[in-house]
């Protein structure tokens, strides 16, 4: 196995635009959720953190739940030799790899794309796919799905076999304002395309009460500690102010509502990012992330919005993640 990764990588996440997005986090208050993935140590934590608290890695039921949409996606691929795996924010690369192994079982040539904004989540992502396939068939790209408006030329031009091309997009959905996100993703759809799609989800049949139930899987020990890498790494201290999570209506007003973390100062402190001064008042508040809580039926309803016909969906028994199997009508 050769020692070199080839990794393409967007200008969306080329050094200026970076810096650029960062600055507008510190400004606005409002953490670009794609600064807790940026390092190699932020991305670990987030790894550990999803080991130990994600419904796909803590419950068999839900990690059943992906095996069917697996074998659905699998099946209504049937007819075509070759298909183009393609992981938007591809994390560690596990769901994705599963996927690359039902193909294949199915007798297709497969080409994956993992890609993510961090080069380490990408990397490690790669290295769980050659589990599956050789290296020449792993075509990693670094971009920012949020602000590549290109995208999908960039994808197109890719060289990988003519086929069928298959999208995932695992656990994105929380972390995006739903009115930007869904658009993007469905002007990456072509005609012949499909989507597998996951959601957080709000379980029972209150939603405001199911949104309390899941706090604690943000408000705890690990998210905290992942959050505050952030922080700490721009020379906030510990001492500083104290990070607290509030459950909280969309500010769009689509009815939704999501877990917040923010980080309020409790004394002044005074940080210098690239020659650029930024001061943080007592009493003062950063946000630092946010997850919006879904049901199966707002999910529907959202995807319907923006021309992305469900073909189905499986539910887990907690009712906590489901996974939706979708195309462009």
């Amino acid at each position: 196995m050769s020692s070199v990764a080839h990794v393409a990588i967007h200008s969306s996440q080329f050094p200026d635009q970076i810096r650029r997005d960062l600055l507008q986090s510190l400004r606005t208050r409002q953490v670009n959720h794609k600064f807790h993935y940026d390092s190699p140590r932020q991305t670990q934590k987030w790894l550990a953190l999803h080991q130990a608290c994600s419904p796909s890695r803590t419950d068999a039921d839900c990690a059943a739940a992906y095996d069917s949409a697996f074998a659905a996606a699998v099946q209504r691929l049937l007819p075509a030799a070759a298909v183009h795996l393609i992981g938007l924010g591809c994390g560690g690369g596990q769901k994705d790899t599963r996927l690359l192994q039902s193909l294949q079982k199915a007798g297709k040539q497969v080409a994956y794309t993992p890609s993510d904004v961090s080069v380490a989540m990408v990397l490690v992502a790669r290295e769980t796919a050659l589990s599956a396939i050789p290296a020449r068939d792993c075509h990693p790209l670094i971009c920012d799905l949020a602000t590549a408006g290109d995208l999908a030329e960039v994808l197109a031009e890719q060289a990988v076999p003519a086929g069928a091309r298959l999208i995932t997009f695992f656990g994105m959905i929380p972390n995006f304002e739903p009115q930007i996100i869904l658009p993007r993703l469905a002007s990456l759809l072509r005609p012949a395309d499909h989507l597998l799609f996951s959601a957080n989800l709000a379980p029972g049949p209150d939603y405001d009460a199911g949104v309390r139930r899941i706090l604690p899987l943000y408000d705890n020990d690990l998210t905290r500690d992942w959050l505050m890498t952030f922080l700490l790494d721009l020379g906030v201290e510990r001492a500083d102010g104290g990070l607290r999570f509030t459950i909280e209506d969309d500010p769009a007003g689509s009815g939704l509502k999501r877990v917040a973390a923010s980080f309020q100062f409790t004394q002044t402190r005074r940080i210098q990012v690239d020659g650029t001064p930024f001061e943080f008042h007592l009493g003062e508040a950063i946000e630092l992330f946010y997850s919006y809580r879904h049901t199966p039926d707002r999910v529907r309803a959202l995807l319907g919005r923006h021309q992305l016909e469900v073909l189905d969906q499986w539910i887990t028994p907690s009712q906590e993640e489901g996974v939706f199997l979708c195309r462009r009508p």
